[in-house]
């Protein structure tokens, strides 16, 4: 797989699982804090290897996949919180 496409994937993921951990925080689901917290922690720990020595171009790149997360996140808490 591509390197810029797997920079836009691990920074959708990363924000996509903070926006459902905020979300779960705001409705007290300890279950959904405490998974979701495990995996922002866990991609965190492989993102900030890649970005920091990253381009301009990969930070772009780096940036939308975490702008295309975050309102991944907010679709999927709604869905998950509509289940529990």
């Amino acid at each position: 797989m591509d390197n810029n496409i797997k920079l836009f994937i691990t920074g959708a993921m990363q924000v996509m699982f903070i926006s459902i951990n905020t979300s779960f925080i705001s409705r007290d689901e300890y279950i959904g804090v405490l998974g979701s917290s495990f995996i922002v922690s866990y991609l965190w720990s492989i993102n900030v290897k890649k970005i920091s020595v990253s381009s301009f171009k990969e930070r772009i790149i780096y940036s939308s996949g975490a702008s295309l997360g975050c309102i991944s996140g907010l679709f999927l808490s709604k869905i998950i919180s509509g289940l529990l």
